[in-house]
Parts: structure tokens; sequence; C-alpha cells
């Protein structure tokens, strides 16, 4: 038995297209979605996200603005940009794309995005609504993960539910969303004892460890659903996930890497962004 593969890129351009339908809805209506995304500095791998997101809104008729920091500019450059953009009507939503440099707080610059712009969902108050499961926006990568297995109808409800990894972008919203639809969640991180037994009794694997091949067949249930988040690069420098292919003769379903999550978490970002746009007009 082989995994199903669960093709994230297909998807992304089936949501990608109900979005643009949305978009010329709202044009008509005089409204526009914008997207400003803030980079300071020059990561390359940085670069090639911004570019993405830019490729997308342009997909989904969105404005959008690029606003480029040098990687000196101080904390206080960069929060006056965001209160700017907080006051400006053409932007509905807001991105600050992290890693940030060591002399800006990535937590006030957080906290000074208006949560009603905080399109990735990282803001204290979005968070908050997102642990009591009354929320506008959700964490773009975990979206994407429910969009997919609903997509592929797998229904979490009553299921052992297990997340490897426990970051606020990732792990945590990760096991809330799969709470919210009644699965039985179970986070482990670096420091949870018998991981590999944990993680063989799960019927919904999610690896977001950020290791290159760290789930291997025996932390795997035969017939489990492994949703692989990981985007890393192994010894020949490829890209490859936190799940080693072996797993794919084990599942029944499977997210490959590249093209599983990877284009639905710049999906969900358009969707929160037209969302936005639309709670910002009363719509």
């Amino acid at each position: 038995m082989s995994a199903i593969r669960m093709d994230g890129k297909a998807l992304s351009a089936k949501v990608r297209g109900q979005i643009l339908e949305q978009t010329e809805t709202l044009k008509a209506q005089g409204v526009v979605p914008g997207l400003a995304v803030i980079l300071v500095g020059d990561d390359p791998a940085s670069q090639i996200y911004v570019r993405n997101k830019e490729r997308a809104c342009l997909e989904c008729g969105f404005y959008s603005e690029k606003h480029v920091l040098p990687a000196t500019a101080s904390e206080s450059e960069l929060l006056d940009l965001i209160y700017r953009l907080n006051t400006n009507p053409k932007i509905s939503g807001i991105l600050c794309q992290l890693p940030l440099p060591a002399q800006i707080r990535e937590d006030a610059v957080i906290a000074a995005i208006d949560p009603k712009k905080d399109v990735d969902a990282f803001h204290p108050t979005n968070v908050g609504k997102i642990m009591i499961g009354d929320f506008d926006f959700l964490p773009c990568t975990p979206a994407g993960v429910m969009e997919l297995l609903d997509e592929y109808d797998i229904d979490p409800k009553g299921k052992q539910c297990v997340v490897i990894g426990r970051s606020n972008i990732v792990g945590k919203p990760m096991a809330m969303l799969l709470l919210h639809k009644h699965g039985t969640v179970t986070i482990c991180h670096s420091r949870t004892a018998n991981l590999q037994e944990i993680c063989a009794g799960a019927d919904i694997l999610v690896a977001a460890v950020g290791k290159a091949n760290f789930v291997t067949p025996d932390m795997v249930k035969p017939g489990a659903v492994v949703i692989d988040v990981g985007m890393n690069r192994n010894e020949d420098g490829k890209v490859c996930g936190d799940v080693g292919p072996a797993v794919m003769e084990k599942a029944s379903y499977m997210t490959p890497v590249p093209g599983g999550v990877g284009p639905m978490t710049i999906t969900m970002l358009m969707k929160n962004t037209i969302k936005a746009a639309r709670l910002q007009n009363g719509m």
C-alpha cells in the first residue's frame, strides 16, 4: 500500500480561483482587498516568501504593497510604518515577514499590528480568539492543513491526533484547530518521553518539528493520515519535509514536500486578507 498524496498545489489553485471570484464581487461594490508586506533586511528565504505573496495577490486580484527596510532599521522606524499601515484604508491586511533583525523585538511588532489587519493571526487578541473557538483569522499553515483534511474528507472527530512541535505559529494553533473539530489531541516536542510510542498511536499525525526526515516508519500507525509541515534541506541540498519518504508505504494519506502544505499557507493568507476587507467594510 502506498499513501494517497494530498495535493496542496491543486487545492490551492482551486481556492485561489474562488477568492478571485469573491474579489470581483467586492470590487463591484467598491471594495478592493489590500495586503501590505513588510520585509526588514535581505534574508534570501524571506525574499522568496515575499515574492510568492506578491504573486498570490496578483492572482487573487488584490491591491498589494511591499515595504522593504534595511537590516539596520530601528524598532521605532518599523513601528511607525506599521502605524501608518494600520490607519491606511487601502490596506486590509498587514504582514511583517519573520525573522526580524536582533535589534527589533518580535513581540512588540506583532502587538503593534491592528488585530483587525493581523492576517497572520499572531496578535495576542487573535491567538486568544482561536483558543476559545470564536475567531476571525487563523494562522495560515494550520488553516491550510485543515483545508486539506476537509478536501480529502478526513474528519478529526473522535480520532487520536498527534502534533509534533509546539511553536506559536504552527504547533499550538494546529492542536487547537484539531480540538475544535473534536479530535483527541496530544502535543509532543523535543522533551516528550516515549515519542515513538505516542506517534505510533496517532490516526492523524502532524509533523512540524523542522528536522529533515525526522518521522520514520516505526513512528507511524498503519493507515494513519500523515501531514508534513516541514520544509528542510537534506544533505544533498534537496528540499524535504520532516517525514521520511518510506512513510509513504505505511500511511493512508500523506502530504508531499514540496507541493503539500506549502502552497496552502500563502493561499490561506489570501483568504484571511479578503475576510479582513469584508470585516473592515461591515460586510
